[in-house]
């Protein structure tokens, strides 16, 4: 094939953005994968943990559930998860100074202990910190981000290559024998133009949860009120302590609220100290210290219970993650998180009185978030169910084959103890639409921006005898 100047500059990046991202792809794709069948792998995994015999009789309180996991690991209870059917056990998130939060299981008729998982080190979390490389810290999850740019690159980039250009073969058909290295560049070709869509899909909305990125992404969408709404996930209000029944209090001023003494920040993974702590529990030094119910000043809070039974009349369902309030001024906060992402809901409650402080779903959210949540719900393979994991799968295991086949391409052609990248002639040039893709796609993404000035840096200033030597 007679290549152009612009192909064979697009083909080097090609190569150099493969070269980049081919481990990391890989490792991306593998834990994706397993991450979209989330469920089935826990319930099979924590079965013991999960499930239990169903008994004749009334089950334990709410409360009285979480004082035998306090027993069972003494520390601070964080979170509560009510049995969401029969024959399935309760859950109490503990806070401890050792393990950070440790889910406790217990059979909801008779409060016996089933076994205990800390969040950190269960199956689906380690998963979920490999997939973002969170494990290894925060350069090595920035640098995942800058991977991610770096596939759009490569869709971008491959589907020119894949151009027929007024070629039939290996376009949509695959020619040669597998020991062939015609083969392997077909197959290359026509899985990633099938797959294009799908990894593209992968790569975009898998930016939201990237360390920067990500995080400018949802400010600005907040600044701007058309992301996120206020109170939906980590600006929990504040729960607010009435004066009334306090000593010496003028009557004018009987129903006001006390001042702020600070609000706890109520993300969720944060752990802060919260209202159920056990004996041996410590107060956290960054913790307002709460007011404990019946304590002399205080209003009496709601019990767990009665929290449960507010959330269920709002139509909560059995089941549905609840956060306990942290110091005077924390809430009841119950987060449902459904296959369905048009049921999202989070609810918050006053401690003290009962009252809904904020109910917020989808349709509260602007049109970047609400975006934004579909697209995560397609990322994880939650929106439409089996259909859904299985084209997701699909992207990822196109992702391997993508991988694999780069590579025995390369080692096909490859000259020994070379490299040997796509060749660069004398006056190639990118033409001018090539470099107003890389230069939206670098300001849209300022990593991968960043990351393709330094690779065109090395790329020009490389001496000659080094191309030459390494094959670049």
């Amino acid at each position: 094939m007679n290549e152009s100047a612009l192909y064979r500059r697009v083909r080097r990046w090609h190569f150099y953005a493969g070269l980049v991202c081919l481990p990391f792809l890989l490792l991306l794709a593998v834990t994706g994968g397993l991450y979209l069948f989330k469920d089935p792998i826990e319930n099979w995994v924590y079965r013991p943990l999960l499930t239990v015999d169903v008994k004749p009789g009334t089950p334990l309180s709410a409360e009285a559930l979480v004082s035998r996991a306090l027993v069972a690991l003494p520390g601070t209870a964080v979170r509560f998860v009510s049995p969401p059917a029969p024959g399935r056990s309760a859950e109490v998130g503990v806070q401890t100074a050792s393990a950070g939060v440790v889910a406790v299981y217990l059979d909801p008729a008779d409060g016996r202990v089933l076994g205990q998982v800390a969040d950190a080190s269960r199956l689906m979390t380690v998963i979920k910190h490999l997939h973002s490389l969170a494990l290894v810290g925060q350069v090595a999850n920035l640098w995942i981000e800058v991977v991610a740019g770096w596939a759009i690159v490569l869709v971008v980039s491959g589907l020119f290559l894949w151009w027929p250009r007024g070629r039939s073969g290996g376009v949509l058909s695959i020619r040669g024998r597998p020991r062939e290295r015609l083969w392997w560049r077909d197959l290359h070709a026509v899985t990633g133009c099938v797959a294009a869509a799908a990894i593209l899909f992968l790569a975009v909305t898998g930016m939201p949860w990237s360390a920067f990125w990500g995080e400018q992404f949802g400010r600005l969408t907040e600044t701007w009120g058309v992301g996120t709404p206020p109170y939906a996930w980590g600006g929990a209000p504040p729960s607010t302590l009435p004066l009334a029944g306090l000593p010496d209090v003028p009557w004018s001023s009987s129903q006001a609220a006390l001042p702020q003494s600070g609000v706890h920040d109520g993300h969720e993974g944060h752990q802060g100290n919260e209202g159920h702590q056990s004996p041996q529990g410590q107060h956290d030094h960054q913790t307002p210290v709460a007011i404990q119910p019946g304590s002399a000043g205080a209003a009496p809070s709601l019990d767990l219970d009665q929290a449960l039974r507010i959330f269920a009349r709002m139509g909560l369902a059995a089941g549905t993650p609840v956060r306990l309030p942290s110091g005077p001024q924390g809430v009841y906060s119950a987060m449902h998180f459904p296959d369905d992402v048009r049921d999202l809901r989070v609810v918050h409650l006053d401690r003290y009185s009962g009252a809904v402080l904020a109910d917020i779903g989808l349709k509260d959210y602007g049109a970047a978030g609400r975006i934004t949540e579909w697209g995560i719900s397609l990322h994880t393979g939650r929106q439409f169910g089996l259909w859904n994991q299985l084209l997701m799968l699909a992207g990822c295991l196109s992702i391997v084959v993508l991988a694999v086949s780069s590579v025995v391409m390369w080692w096909k052609r490859r000259p020994r103890g070379r490299l040997a990248a796509p060749p660069r002639r004398a006056g190639d040039r990118a033409a001018v639409g090539a470099v107003a893709v890389a230069a939206v796609l670098g300001l849209l993404y300022p990593l991968l921006g960043a990351s393709m000035l330094v690779a065109l840096l090395v790329d020009t200033l490389m001496p000659g005898r080094w191309r030459q030597r390494f094959g670049l």
